[in-house]
């Protein structure tokens, strides 16, 4: 499997842009062959917009079939966080949409991060797996993918990637440097980890973006500036797969 990363300042509010540069992303994706192209949290309207529930968007919404139209004319999955407005209430969600431009999988944060997200967003309560290019993947996230037992729990569904839309902002570098290709490394699945840079408000953002390989491996790393990364992620090795599960005892 080939799979994208967009790194990019945030949108700031302007859904226009934020929809016209993910198709850009889409299109170059796909001309690099990717299966996918994963984009950073709550990227419509832009993670730190102090709009977001204004903004939030239902089903069927212009910029949400926008977007659909445009996986199908890149014929490239692409998997986005936005502000999902439902039931009365705001989420922190993910979706995928196929290369046919349908919805693949339709994830909501499990883990809201700090009292902000808290008092803007209603927790999700359930993973979401699905398949592409016979892999099965699952989504994630930011500060979801940081708790191990979210991750154990995906590995022992055999979830081969997780993609995770993210907002790291600084000083949390340990997180792209060091968390990630750990989580990946202890569980023996991939992870795509797509985060803004430059600053939205009050936030300066880590960049940092990534593709770790199910072993560790960092396939591709951005700095702190825009990126598209492209990687092939490579089938597990048996030989390499942390035996840390199965060797476990409690005390």
């Amino acid at each position: 499997m080939r799979l994208s990363v967009l790194q990019t300042p945030s949108p700031a509010g302007d859904i226009n842009a934020a929809c016209a540069a993910l198709t850009t992303a889409l299109q170059a994706a796909s001309a690099a062959g990717a299966d996918l192209l994963v984009a950073p949290e709550v990227f419509l309207p832009g993670y730190n917009h102090p709009r977001i529930a204004e903004l939030a968007l239902g089903e069927g919404s212009a910029p949400l079939t926008r977007l659909s139209e445009a996986a199908r004319s890149a014929g490239t999955a692409l998997v986005f966080g936005y502000a999902e407005a439902a039931g009365g209430k705001v989420w922190n969600a993910a979706l995928c949409l196929g290369p046919d431009g349908g919805v693949l999988a339709h994830y909501r944060k499990i883990q809201p991060y700090g009292p902000r997200e808290k008092a803007i967003f209603t927790a999700g309560d359930a993973y979401v797996t699905f398949d592409l290019a016979g892999r099965k993947l699952a989504l994630l996230i930011c500060y979801d993918i940081e708790f191990a037992p979210h991750v154990a729990a995906l590995a022992g569904q055999g979830v081969e990637a997780i993609l995770v839309p993210t907002a790291n902002m600084m000083p949390f570098t340990h997180v792209v440097r060091h968390t990630v290709p750990a989580m990946a490394a202890n569980h023996g699945l991939a992870i795509a980890y797509a985060n803004y840079c430059g600053s939205e408000g009050d936030l300066t953002y880590a960049g940092g973006s990534l593709i770790a390989g199910p072993h560790g491996e960092v396939l591709a790393q951005a700095g702190e500036h825009p990126a598209l990364l492209v990687a092939d992620v490579p089938a597990v090795d048996p030989a390499r797969v942390s035996t840390q599960i199965t060797d476990f005892r409690k005390v």
